[in-house]
């Protein structure tokens, strides 16, 4: 349970990628918080289990997908009577590899996942927020939005690319009451990292060492429960 600083009732809250790590997280952060939850991502029947865990509603879409994304932000905003209170982007993949063994197809799954689709996002519900004078947007970020790591070339191209759309975000919501911060979370321990098996890796962070879901969606709730006349732009979290 929140503390009353870091109460949310009364507000929404759309998370994207909730179906798993720190999307899913987040989502269950915000509702302890007191805020209505509502969650997206592609897989249908883990977005139904988070929406349950939350008590809040499911929206399936396929970020990648332009009409998908547009229509049911279209209807998840004529359903509340605007906006969500807090956009929280959150979904994203993560695809390591050297420069020379990275292929195109890769290189654009990662654009597609961490820079475009929280575009998408941003660009369907933006006006409203502007409009209604509120509204705070969390671009999940990485540590790679501002260190290179070998390996990281798809990945870090994504996240240095959403650490500018954000920058840009930030000069464009000034003085508008909307706010955005970006959390830029170091190595954090999610099934991302499965595929790579980080154990057993010299040159990878043992998930010992990593930060967990928990601890990201926690410095997202303090983000977004700062006074008005608080902002907090950018936010690293890393594992002391």
């Amino acid at each position: 349970m929140a503390s009353d600083e870091r109460r949310l009732d009364g507000s929404t809250a759309l998370v994207t990628g909730a179906s798993r790590g720190i999307g899913r997280a987040v989502a269950r952060v915000l509702a302890g918080a007191g805020a209505r939850v509502h969650v997206t991502a592609r897989s249908a029947d883990l977005l139904e289990d988070a929406a349950a865990e939350t008590g809040g509603r499911a929206w399936p879409m396929d970020l990648s997908d332009d009409a998908d994304v547009w229509g049911a932000l279209d209807q998840l905003t004529e359903t509340l009577g605007g906006p969500p209170n807090v956009v929280v982007n959150a979904a994203g993949v993560f695809d390591l590899a050297p420069l020379a063994e990275t292929s195109v197809e890769v290189f654009d799954r990662n654009v597609t996942a961490n820079l475009r689709a929280p575009f998408l996002v941003i660009r369907a519900l933006l006006p409203d927020m502007l409009a209604r004078g509120s509204g705070f947007i969390v671009n999940v970020g990485s540590v790679a939005c501002r260190k290179a790591f070998p390996g990281n070339g798809a990945y870090a191209a994504s996240k240095f690319g959403l650490r500018g759309l954000h920058e840009v975000l930030l000069e464009e919501v000034r003085g508008t009451g909307v706010r955005a911060c970006l959390v830029e979370p170091a190595a954090t321990d999610t099934t991302i990292w499965d595929p790579f098996q980080p154990d057993a890796h010299p040159h990878l962070p043992g998930r010992e060492d990593m930060l967990r879901p928990e601890d990201v969606a926690e410095a997202i709730l303090f983000a977004v429960t700062r006074p008005p006349g608080v902002h907090l732009p950018f936010l690293a979290v890393e594992r002391s």
